[in-house]
């Protein structure tokens, strides 16, 4: 994709001094509040002034990017442009669902639609570099930084994945990258940051090659096959080696296997902390394990930059890797048209939301929500009577959720409050905020039915947000059950940027809506809900605890030689606590109802020498709605090898479809299943992946529990 550029790179590369190749490695964060000329940016101003800074971090705004780019292109010796990077996650100026919502969508259109209305909001501020996707499959709730995460499952993050790279940089060949609409995508964090020992921020990561390679790679591997220009390195150790000096995963498999021509950028202060992971001695070791084992930017810390001459001078860094290192970045300087337009058009700026870019993510932030639960026809609320609106997050105006963008700081999200008020104009609404049970329990008695708004605050989710309790903050669930003890009508909304174990109440409550921290137009998508505007269709893209205890617990796990049975005693199980999770991955409700049949296959054989030429397999399935109202279902479709060389999961997803029906419709999907859906990868460091001779069960339905199953015999 990059490698077109390379006749000019090289000839580039030619007039470069050492000083300035080792300043092309280096990204230095802004720290000021104001453009360039003052306070903490006088070193990031002299360095692009002598040509020896390649990027910048966390500085916006088409006249202040300009004004430093001034600086490196017409002050420097060479004119080299400089990158600026920003982490738009969800949403630069317009906050879309965070992404762990966005999975529940179960729809790539979704995720395609946020990085497509961020690119456009990014590039217009002069910032060509997002640090997205993130890819990070855990089954770790207590991880704060599931929120930024798809999941539990590798082939959802890897459907979002490349819907997140589309969008953010248009098509795979890097055609797109030049347009005034589009971003380079980082996918992150390479590699395996969602295994996490205790679900605790940066911790340690110890997994065996299989799990490496079939469970955490291959959203990576699918976000660079649709074109992702670079990527980040993660914080944890793999195996003992920190990944941001792992010459198997950047060198052997991100480079060697996977021919990656772009490049690889630390996380922030990654390259320093080699010497408190105990792998680097000092500053100067940790720069010569970082770029020698395939890292090629320096986020922050400047061990690279500071150290490389003397480095290179012991023999003990190359200068055919520097060299290497600095040609991927000016691979995609070029790739962006930097050095033929480095500058943005200040006329052009996009200053905040556009009404298209809101109704945007009003529609995504919709589809994202998950009914857990609707019992006794609470749910949709009729647009009249009297509505109680309590709880700590009923008028919250901050549903952004961790890591949105500059918009956070500028445009307020709509409160679920005033949404009601908006959606139910001929209604008495009556707010009782706050936390106290007693309060919303007076609001609830005098109401028709009480919507009652709790979860977690934004900051309490995220990075550096790791949680040991994962229940509702303190008196939430005493709020809730106060509303229940009066017998009216209630639903739980719930606000949150993970999985919460809720067994302590959802027995009591009628109805549950998974809000997830929905964005800027959080409250107008949970009254579209509520009222039935829009009909929920989202479902669980990672399973709910029933307690900590439990933890990790998740769909695609392995059977033990003692699989759960209730009437056995000297089996995998836990004495206090039934199979499985609260709700499992999958699941989720809708206000219509649907039913799914068996699953047809095209053929019930097939030899593996036919699916290594390309041969596949079609299965067939019937939907139909069944009720009374227009809905969405999620289809999906699983796997298990029964019987393999190495375990295989009991159940891995390999296909799903949202599909929308009016009443009484009926559809046939059609999935396709080959060769890189029915082998696995072995425990070869070098990389082997088989198809092995046996039978392949598979499933089909609406959640991870699906019954229906048909069987497929590889010879």
């Amino acid at each position: 994709m990059l490698r077109s550029h390379d006749d000019k790179v090289k000839e580039l590369l030619g007039r470069m001094t050492t000083e300035e190749k080792l300043g092309q490695v280096q990204q230095l964060t802004w720290t000021g509040d104001t453009g360039p000329g003052g306070g903490q940016t006088k070193e990031i101003e002299a360095l692009a002034r002598a040509g020896r800074l390649g990027s910048v971090l966390n500085l916006h705004g088409a006249k202040w990017t300009n004004d430093l780019q001034r600086l490196a292109v017409e002050e420097s010796r060479l004119g080299i442009p400089l990158l600026f990077g920003f982490d738009v996650i969800h949403g630069f100026w317009t906050t879309f669902p965070i992404p762990l919502a966005q999975a529940s969508a179960f729809d790539p259109a979704v995720a395609e639609t946020d990085a497509r209305v961020s690119a456009a909001e990014t590039r217009s501020q002069g910032v060509r570099w997002t640090f997205s996707p993130m890819m990070d499959v855990t089954n770790e709730p207590r991880w704060g930084r599931i929120a930024e995460s798809s999941g539990e499952d590798p082939y959802l993050n890897a459907v979002l994945a490349v819907a997140k790279v589309r969008g953010y940089q248009g098509p795979a060949d890097g055609s797109g990258l030049r347009s005034g609409e589009h971003v380079a995508a980082c996918a992150k964090h390479f590699v395996a940051y969602g295994g996490a020992e205790g679900g605790r921020d940066y911790n340690t990561v110890d997994l065996s090659e299989q799990r490496l390679r079939n469970h955490y790679l291959p959203p990576f591997k699918a976000a660079l096959d649709a074109g992702a220009a670079t990527v980040m390195a993660a914080f944890n150790t793999v195996g003992g080696v920190p990944a941001h000096a792992n010459s198997h995963t950047m060198n052997s498999i991100l480079k060697g296997e996977w021919d990656f021509d772009g490049f690889v950028v630390s996380d922030y202060t990654g390259v320093m902390e080699l010497v408190a992971h105990g792998y680097a001695e000092d500053a100067a070791h940790a720069a010569e394990l970082a770029l020698t084992h395939g890292l090629d930017m320096e986020m922050v810390s400047t061990h690279i930059a500071d150290h490389g001459a003397e480095l290179l001078d012991a023999g003990r860094i190359s200068m055919e890797r520097l060299d290497d290192a600095v040609t991927r970045i000016l691979r995609l300087k070029y790739a962006l048209g930097l050095f033929d337009d480095p500058y943005t058009d200040e006329a052009a700026e996009i200053a905040g939301p556009t009404a298209e870019a809101r109704a945007a993510a009003r529609e995504a932030a919709a589809r994202s929500m998950v009914l857990l639960k609707n019992e006794g026809g609470v749910l949709p609320l009729k647009p009249g009577g009297t509505i109680a609106v309590v709880g700590p997050h009923a008028d919250s105006a901050d549903q952004h959720g961790t890591w949105a963008g500059p918009g956070r700081l500028v445009f307020d999200t709509v409160s679920v409050l005033d949404a009601v008020r908006a959606a139910a104009p001929g209604a008495d609404v009556r707010h009782s905020g706050g936390g106290d049970p007693a309060m919303a329990a007076a609001a609830a008695w005098a109401a028709d039915v009480t919507v009652v708004v709790v979860g977690e605050d934004s900051a309490i989710s995220g990075e550096a947000a790791s949680r040991s309790e994962i229940d509702l903050p303190a008196g939430q669930q005493q709020l809730i059950e106060a509303v229940a003890a009066t017998g009216k009508p209630f639903v739980v909304v719930l606000v949150n940027g993970r999985p919460l174990t809720i067994g302590g109440w959802v027995d009591r409550a009628p109805a549950v809506l998974e809000a997830w921290h929905a964005g800027i137009e959080a409250g107008n998508a949970v009254a579209d809900i509520l009222f039935g505007t829009v009909n929920p269709g989202g479902k669980l893209p990672v399973s709910f605890p029933r307690t900590v205890g439990q933890i990790p617990v998740y769909y695609n796990r392995e059977s033990t030689g003692r699989p759960y049975d209730e009437a056995e005693k000297y089996v995998s199980k836990y004495l206090d606590l039934p199979d499985g999770p609260q709700f499992v991955f999958g699941h989720g409700l809708s206000y219509t109802t649907f039913t799914t049949g068996e699953p047809r296959l095209s053929r019930t054989e097939i030899a593996v020498d036919a699916l290594e030429r390309g041969e596949t397999v079609e299965v067939t399935v019937p939907v139909a709605n069944t009720g009374d109202r227009t809905g969405d279902e999620v289809v999906q479709l699983y796997i298990h090898d029964v019987a393999a060389s190495v375990v295989q999961p009991v159940r891995r997803l390999r296909a799903f479809e949202r599909v929308t029906l009016a009443p009484g419709e009926e559809r046939l999907l059609r999935f396709t299943l080959g060769a890189e859906d029915l082998g696995f990868w072995t425990n070869d460091p070098a990389g082997t992946y088989v198809l092995e001779r046996g039978r392949i069960d598979v499933y089909t339905g609406t959640s991870s529990a699906a019954t229906a199953r048909g069987s497929l015999r590889l010879v």
